[in-house]
């Protein structure tokens, strides 16, 4: 029997868990807790990360307590400690990494220093004992990647965004609307009675060879389409954020399908391949169901882990430090860490913007 702790402190939610496995049986989460700031930033519209490292010092303690209470488990029978080291907020980073440091070394755990990006990529085979390899697409506030995910570490980026992500697109879209944070879900809602013919949005990089996403052209267009017809009805924000949303679908189709036949041409030998949708814009209703369709016709199996571990969670930590137990990849000098505001999961690929390397947006 494995147990890990993990912490999660990368953006605005303050998360601990505690995630085992045994030899001869499935993964179980044995707590999960998370506490949101949404709150704390929605006057702002947006994430301020001195406000989210303050919420972090004041909560991490007791969300830690309460994720062992709620396991079952005192912190002598955990294995090892990991904790999201990047990328995200640094002050944030800074609060989980080295309240998980002071844990593991009074404890005499093992720590571990866990990417972000890497949660997400591995918490299919949490939920869904997915195999390797598979393909996922990773859509966030911060983050819009392809990635081959070949193994524990073995990750290849396929396509990033070369602006925005698509999270960030959410939001500030709702922002120019006037629709309250998160915008992810306030556009969807408005999107639910509008209609998405009314305005001839772009679909970026459509058709395109080059394989990445593009997605400020068409945060331009709403402005521009907001700004013709000002002062907006509750109609008029309704039809754009449909709109948007119907372009925004649209554009994911194509890349996502690139992808899809690359992965089917490079993995012939696997009879029904996967594609796996993670990342808080992964609830969105719209998107989730042209995915769906668009795996239907090329064969693929779509896979969505349930919302409340797509989102930022420290269940998807443990479990990484799980895998990365098993796999024998615990480094020695993980207590020199330092957390990193860029950490790309792909140290191959060429960087651009988008990829997670320092200069660029992760």
């Amino acid at each position: 029997m494995i147990r890990v702790l993990g912490i999660e402190t990368s953006c605005d939610e303050t998360a601990a868990s505690v995630v085992s496995l045994a030899n001869d049986s499935r993964p179980e989460i044995l707590s999960n807790i998370v506490l949101s700031q949404i709150e704390e930033h929605a006057a702002f519209g947006g994430v301020v990360p001195e406000i989210a490292a303050r919420a972090h010092v004041e909560a991490l303690d007791g969300i830690v307590e309460a994720a062992l209470a709620d396991s079952g488990f005192d912190l002598s029978d955990i294995d090892a400690i990991a904790a999201t080291a990047g990328p995200g907020l640094v002050g944030g980073l800074i609060v989980g990494l080295m309240t998980a440091k002071a844990i593991a070394a009074a404890a005499g755990k093992p720590l571990i220093a866990i990417n972000h990006l890497e949660g997400h990529a591995l918490t299919a085979r949490l939920t869904d004992g997915l195999e390797f390899p598979y393909l996922l697409l990773l859509v966030s506030g911060g983050h819009t990647q392809i990635v081959r995910v070949a193994g524990v570490g073995d990750y290849q980026r396929w396509a990033t965004t070369i602006d925005d992500a698509l999270g960030e697109a959410f939001d500030k879209t709702a922002k120019m609307l006037g629709l309250p944070y998160p915008g992810g879900p306030n556009v969807e809602k408005a999107a639910a009675t509008g209609d998405s013919t009314r305005f001839a949005f772009p679909r970026p990089m459509k058709g395109s060879a080059q394989p990445d996403f593009s997605f400020s052209g068409l945060k331009t267009a709403v402005r521009q389409a907001s700004a013709a017809i000002a002062p907006l009805t509750e109609q008029d924000v309704c039809d754009i954020c449909a709109s948007f949303q119907a372009a925004v679908a649209d554009a994911l189709a194509d890349r996502v399908l690139r992808a899809l036949n690359r992965f089917r041409a490079e993995f012939q030998a696997i009879e029904t391949p996967a594609l796996v949708v993670a990342g808080g814009v992964a609830a969105n209703r719209a998107i989730k169901q042209t995915l769906e369709q668009l795996c239907r016709q090329t064969g693929f199996r779509f896979v969505a882990p349930p919302l409340k571990l797509c989102t930022d969670n420290a269940a998807m930590i443990a479990w990484a430090g799980i895998e990365r137990l098993q796999s024998g990849m615990v480094d020695a000098d993980a207590f020199d860490f330092v957390p990193r505001s860029r950490w790309p999961l792909d140290g191959v690929s060429a960087p651009v913007v988008g990829s997670g390397r320092r200069g660029a947006k992760a």
